[in-house]
């Protein structure tokens, strides 16, 4: 890559601060770091940040919070939340607040760098801007520019991460076809993580559905269908 990646990594730990900004330079990333919730949240506004490794056990606030205040900011840049404990309530937490991916420590760093090196193509690679910016779809009051990677509502702007965004283009590029969780999440995921159940698909449908849908509860666009997973009715 001609510009390298610019990371910020939120933990208040300096040791294990130090051997992720260590691995993560040495792989070619520049790295930022923070040690509490406002430091990270300043850094955000201020700097151009590609992604963020974010501890959850912060001394001023909870990763969990941080996660929020980002998303509620219109944010989009992929989160990949680090935390020692291995809870479901966690990772479904994580994945409500807006992260991407949950990474459970002790974990290796070649994982880690798999893991942010994977958000970073869905988010800036494959999801990139295209030359075509008539790449439009419109379905009832959404219309989804693919070109753009923006989606409007009623003439609004809906802001989606990059998750999201993916899952979104996924299923309306596939209309009528019923899914499977697993078939989403190997198509928007691309790999293998700690949280890729049904529960993790299960959340970022109802955040599109929240986004798009005039009524989550009964939703004319993104369907389920039961003991499969779910489609898209145009």
């Amino acid at each position: 890559m001609s510009t390298p990646y610019r990371l910020l990594v939120v933990e208040d730990d300096p040791a294990v601060s130090r051997g992720l900004v260590y691995g993560l330079r040495y792989e070619g990333f520049e790295v930022s770091t923070a040690d509490t919730g406002a430091r990270a949240l300043a850094i955000l506004r201020s700097e151009n940040i590609h992604l963020i490794l974010l501890d959850i056990g912060l001394p001023d606030m909870t990763g969990l919070d941080v996660c929020r205040q980002l998303r509620s900011e219109g944010k989009r840049q992929p989160v990949l939340m680090l935390t020692a404990r291995d809870e479901e309530i966690d990772k479904i937490l994580g994945l409500e607040m807006g992260a991407d991916d949950y990474i459970v420590k002790p974990y290796s760093l070649r994982e880690l760098i798999s893991r942010v090196r994977a958000a970073l193509r869905r988010s800036y690679g494959e999801l990139a801007p295209s030359n075509d910016a008539n790449d439009e779809i419109r379905f009832g009051n959404v219309l989804m520019n693919i070109a753009s990677m923006s989606v409007y509502k009623d003439g609004q702007p809906v802001i989606l991460t990059p998750i999201e965004f993916k899952l979104l283009r996924y299923l309306v590029n596939n209309p009528h076809r019923p899914t499977s969780r697993d078939a989403l999440i190997e198509a928007v995921w691309g790999y293998t993580s700690e949280i890729e159940d049904d529960r993790t698909v299960d959340v970022h449908v109802r955040h599109l559905r929240e986004k798009i849908e005039a009524d989550a509860s009964n939703p004319r666009w993104i369907i389920t269908v039961r003991g499969v997973g779910y489609k898209f009715e145009p």
